[in-house]
């Protein structure tokens, strides 16, 4: 089993679980059938997982669960759930990684519990003062890698330039045909824009550029984000977060009503007819769920964080970011693109 990658699973976390948590993994195994290539191990009450692991269709022996009884409540403050969750489904499935030599972790839990979790369990990379949330975003050519999306709401000019080295190794192991492009968020794409912290970093993350980590593509504005031009956009998680909210709901705005207009009358739902493959992908272009799973970057291991009111789908996908960072390789990756500040700092103080 030393080639698999190794899933760790919280079955418990989220609405609807067990249940859609497993129905998740039956989704991704029947789009993945390679069953050689990955192992899971599951934590959740067996009383309660037994019943549904005998309705699924696609799982059979590359699992192992175990058994824990206490489940992480979303409504518990951080402190609190750590003080009752030790023994916890969450607790047990980020521990595995130091435990059991998993890969990654995965829970649709509260998010503020696991990330703290996460810092006491796996601790920071050597060098990382903060960990940072990516999370997936669609441009119109694949894929952007965001970050931070709220784990840090206060971000200094060390913490910016961290997240571009982390995003980049975190898009380059999921995309790796690809190259990182990083872009700084900002109010315009004019190099004199922004705040003195944000100029700063754009001087760093120019120098930084040499390495080949990363191309770096300068300033972007909110409304440049779904051009396909870069594909790491860098902000701090104040920002971040304010960005995914409106963006979400911008999505669920225009699906929702569009549906709205096309079902209005007997004339506009005669016409859907003719436009329901082009209504179709933009519909699946737009579904949140195939964008699901949010990544803690920065620590000595991966933790997912799946959002807690997806269904089995958007479960699947959480799973599918699972199995790509751990398949390629992400933290050799960010442990060898931060390696290349320090480099850089050190030319900096001999000089």
């Amino acid at each position: 089993m030393t080639n698999k990658v190794k899933i760790s699973i919280d079955l418990m976390g989220g609405e609807n679980s067990p249940k859609k948590s497993l129905q998740g993994i039956d989704l991704f195994i029947k789009r993945n059938r390679n069953y050689d290539d990955y192992f899971f191990y599951l934590f959740g009450d067996k009383n309660i997982v037994d019943s549904e692991l005998k309705k699924l269709k696609y799982l059979k022996n590359n699992y192992e669960l175990i058994d824990t009884k206490i489940v992480v409540s979303d409504e518990l403050p951080a402190l609190s759930a750590i003080k009752k969750g030790k023994d916890s489904s969450m607790w047990k499935t980020i521990e595995s990684q130091i435990n059991l030599d998993s890969n990654v972790s995965l829970s649709a839990g509260n998010t503020g519990v696991l990330l703290v979790m996460s810092k006491m369990i796996l601790k920071t990379l050597d060098g990382v003062d903060k960990p940072a949330l990516a999370g997936l975003w669609p441009n119109k050519k694949n894929m952007n890698v965001v970050l931070d999306l709220g784990a840090n709401i206060e971000c200094g000019e060390k913490n910016l330039v961290d997240f571009s080295e982390m995003g980049s190794a975190l898009y380059q192991s999921l995309y790796p045909q690809e190259k990182p492009k990083v872009a700084l968020l900002n109010i315009g794409s004019e190099e004199i824009k922004g705040t003195d912290l944000l100029k700063n970093t754009y001087s760093k993350l120019k120098m930084l550029d040499s390495f080949g980590d990363f191309e770096f593509s300068g300033y972007i504005e909110g409304n440049q984000i779904t051009e396909g031009k870069s594909n790491v956009i860098v902000t701090d998680g104040f920002t971040g977060n304010i960005a995914l909210k409106t963006a979400e709901g911008t999505a669920n705005f225009l699906t929702e009503n569009l549906k709205k207009a096309l079902t209005s009358s007997f004339i506009s739902k005669f016409s859907t007819i003719f436009s329901y493959f082009a209504l179709k992908e933009f519909k699946t272009k737009l579904d949140p769920r195939k964008y699901n799973g949010a990544i803690f970057l920065g620590l000595n291991g991966p933790v997912v964080k799946s959002h807690g009111s997806t269904d089995e789908l958007g479960f699947s996908y959480s799973i599918e970011v699972c199995y790509k960072i751990a398949k390629g390789d992400m933290m050799k990756k960010i442990k060898y693109n931060l390696n290349h500040i320090k480099k850089l700092n050190d030319e900096k103080r001999e000089h």
